[in-house]
């Protein structure tokens, strides 16, 4: 391992400059929590503006390659195939996408926007509609179209183009051979650096709501010692899960928690309110097509922008850094598949399953608390937004067992999740090489539990938010030079093979493919 270290240069500043913040959260963490703080001021203040406008960039981008010329090009060679079966493919890039805050915002973000929404007053009628479209704003289109530009850059680089498995690799069209030099290894490690705190943030959800159900369901204190033993378990476990490897730890959890998720989705719909639920989900997806441009440029340049902070610009910091290893993830298990299939399976379809998920669970909460008149359960989300969800399910017949599921959906998730970000961390340090060695693997499944660890000390919550929020702006600059390199290189691949043919593999007379 030492001498890995000594021949890798991104190894090596990576794991230096997540170490320093460990040991410097552990003794320092209310400074700590100052700085994060001070850093996400400052980044919303004068960059606020430029998340918006390059998150829907990146929405319009993957929107124009579905009908572009490019779409029958593979990502491979013109006789490659998927490895992976659809229901496999969408199961396993779901579960690595978004899987933990879909359970953890499920119920609690249409309550919270219901109660303070971002404009209006709350607690009305149009703050029930406008909670939704807020929440499917939030995790509809712009998430999805994130993971698909990179996702869609790393697998044409590295399946078609064969170069490494780096987000270097990405900027080859570019900086050319530059990529193997000091511009490339620092694009290397922004990509770590983001990936790390976003994965944190993630898993420091995770932690705090499976405290806050073991909490609800059987009063085991919910306490900052309480979520470090969470951590250590759970970090046994999706150790276990990528020491196994791929094909059978990640695709067999991923299938596992969909199914669960499914089938715990399935059983509200029966029990709630079923044509409420269809309501709001045929009104919602309306409402969220018509306001669709408002939604993602809303800035108040005049007014309070904390709302706006709090909520939209923390998602979309948030998915940004989650994207070097959703997007390196989703580009492994892709491999095959042509452009056009890839954006539609990518950007469409978990996008459809998480609408029809808020119209169940957040659509059901607004049911009971606006049209029923239960408040209590708005006021148990925003006073203690872990436990929100075991809540909302004791309204329901079956409702303890369909919580003690929902707590191992939560692991489920948090395993998968953690499970892909450690392996694509490894591959992000080690020199691209997709089948990294399983010491690395470990090393980064302890790292990402000490950052959790160090983020939870140093405050709460709005800790977790800030830290993802600052760590992702470097990262949204290079994915936004990341989209100009990706075109060039689709333009200069296609004036090279100009027809594709999906049903049948094309002969070329040039079979080296140079960029």
């Amino acid at each position: 391992m030492i001498g890995k270290l000594k021949d890798n240069t991104v190894l090596c500043i990576s794991l230096l400059i997540t170490s320093i913040f460990v040991i410097f959260g552990v003794f320092f963490n209310e400074l700590l929590a100052k700085w994060v703080e001070f850093f996400l001021g400052t980044t919303v203040e004068y960059f606020g503006w430029f998340y918006l406008i390059a998150t829907l960039g990146f929405l319009f981008m993957a929107t124009i390659l579905i009908f572009s010329r490019f779409g029958k090009m593979r990502l491979g060679e013109d006789t490659d195939r998927p490895a992976y079966g659809t229901l496999s493919w969408i199961s396993m890039l779901f579960s690595a996408g978004m899987g933990i805050g879909l359970v953890f915002w499920g119920v609690a973000e249409p309550l919270f926007h219901y109660v303070s929404p971002p404009y209006g007053e709350g607690g009305t009628t149009d703050a029930a509609n406008t909670a939704m479209t807020y929440t499917y704003f939030h995790w509809g289109l712009h998430p999805w179209a994130i993971y698909t530009i990179i996702g869609l850059s790393l697998a044409f680089f590295q399946y078609r183009k064969k170069l490494p498995g780096l987000i270097s690799s990405t900027f080859y069209p570019i900086i050319g051979e530059r990529i193997h030099g000091p511009i490339g290894k620092t694009i290397d490690i922004l990509a770590i650096f983001a990936t790390v705190f976003g994965i944190a943030t993630s898993l420091g959800l995770g932690t705090m709501q499976i405290a806050g159900g073991l909490n609800f369901l059987f009063n085991i204190p919910n306490t900052i010692n309480s979520q470090i033993i969470i951590i250590c378990v759970v970090t046994v476990i999706f150790a276990g899960s990528a020491f196994i490897g791929i094909n059978k730890g990640m695709k067999i959890l991923s299938n596992f928690n969909i199914l669960l998720a499914l089938g715990i989705m399935l059983t509200l719909m029966i029990l709630g309110p079923t044509a409420q639920i269809f309501k709001v989900f045929t009104s919602t997806v309306g409402s969220y097509l018509d306001n669709l441009l408002f939604m993602s440029l809303r800035m108040r340049p005049f007014g309070d922008n904390s709302w706006i902070t709090g909520w939209t610009l923390f998602y979309w910091a948030w998915w940004i850094a989650w994207a070097p290893f959703v997007g390196s993830f989703i580009a492994k298990i892709s491999k095959g598949r042509t452009i056009k299939e890839f954006i539609l399976g990518v950007l469409f379809i978990p996008t459809a399953g998480t609408f029809v998920w808020f119209s169940t669970f957040g659509g059901t909460s607004l049911h009971l608390v606006h049209n029923l008149g239960n408040t209590a359960l708005a006021d148990a989300a925003t006073n203690d937004v872990t436990s929100a969800l075991f809540a909302f399910l004791q309204y329901f017949p079956l409702g303890s067992i369909l919580s003690v599921l929902a707590v191992i959906l939560v692991v489920t998730f948090f395993v998968t999740s953690a499970d892909s970000a450690t392996f694509v961390l490894s591959i992000f340090s080690s020199k691209g090489n997709l089948n990294p060695s399983r010491k690395i693997k470990l090393v980064w499944g302890f790292i990402l539990s000490l950052v959790s660890i160090v983020l939870l000390l140093s405050g709460s919550l709005n800790t977790l938010q800030s830290a993802s929020i600052a760590a992702a702006f470097p990262f949204t600059i290079v994915m936004s030079v990341m989209c100009f390199a990706l075109l060039k290189g689709l333009i200069k691949e296609h004036a090279q093979k100009p027809t594709y043919n999906i049903q049948e593999p094309v002969m070329t007379e040039n079979k080296k493919d140079v960029i």
